[in-house]
Formats: C-alpha cells, sequence, structure tokens
C-alpha cells in the first residue's frame, strides 16, 4: 500500500473518532467528556518511550541468547501504564455517566470515539515502524 494512501485513511479515521468526541460534548452541551481527548493521546506514549529506550539498549554484556525477548522493568511499567490511561479513557464517561453529568449518548459516543483515536494511533505507529532490511535494493 502506497504511503500517502495510508496516511490519509489514518487521518481520516483519526478524525472519525476526534468528530465523536466533539460531538459528544457539542450535541450534549456538556465539554466535561472532552478529556477523553487528551487520556487516549497520552496512552501510546509510554510504549513509544519504552520501545526506543530498549531499541538504544546495547546487550554485549548480559549474556542471555534470548536477544532482547525478556521484558524489561521499564518496559513492564510501560504496558502498565499505558493499560491503566485506556481504562481511564473508558471509566471517566462511565463515572460521568454514573454520577448524572453526562447523558448515556455521550458517554457511548465519547467511550468509541476515545477508542477510535487510539486504534488509529496505534495503527498508524504499526505501519510507519517496519524496519526498513538492509538487502532490499537488491530484493534479498
Amino acid at each position: 500500500m502506497n504511503p500517502l494512501n495510508k496516511i490519509i485513511f489514518l487521518s481520516a479515521f483519526l478524525a472519525s473518532g476526534f468528530l465523536l468526541i466533539l460531538l459528544s460534548c457539542a450535541l450534549f452541551n456538556n465539554w466535561k467528556p472532552l478529556w477523553v481527548i487528551l487520556l487516549f493521546l497520552l496512552a501510546p506514549l509510554p510504549n513509544i518511550v519504552a520501545q526506543s529506550v530498549d531499541s538504544h539498549r546495547d546487550d554485549f554484556l548480559t549474556f542471555s541468547n534470548d536477544h532482547g525477548n525478556t521484558p524489561t522493568a521499564l518496559k513492564e511499567f510501560c504496558q502498565h501504564f499505558t493499560g491503566f490511561l485506556i481504562v481511564s479513557g473508558i471509566a471517566l464517561p462511565l463515572t460521568l455517566y454514573h454520577s448524572n453529568l453526562i447523558e448515556l449518548g455521550a458517554m457511548t459516543m465519547s467511550i468509541v470515539g476515545g477508542l477510535v483515536v487510539y486504534c488509529a494511533i496505534i495503527v498508524f505507529i504499526w505501519f510507519f515502524s517496519e524496519d526498513e532490511e538492509e538487502n532490499d535494493d537488491f530484493n534479498f
């Protein structure tokens, strides 16, 4: 797939998620579900940081044969924190609905929109993080 087509598809997917969240606020005249955007935008950041730190780690003196497959404490903490942010992004609209601060439609639209935003970011990272092979010019 052409990289330009990937960017266009993912930007439309991301815009639809933002649209759902903004409509959940605007249609019901209550701007409290807007915090969902912040939670779902911050959710992939700990994993990105852990992946960049682990990719620059030197395994020369570790004496392991698994070549970096063992998760480090930083990677496990970042995965835990990412899970915490995702669960918080889902739980915040549920809590606001339970306390009668938002309506059912706003809750549903903000949860679905937040998950769409998070999935678009993850797919964007997945599409463009493919490692280029060194011998790609020779088709090996």
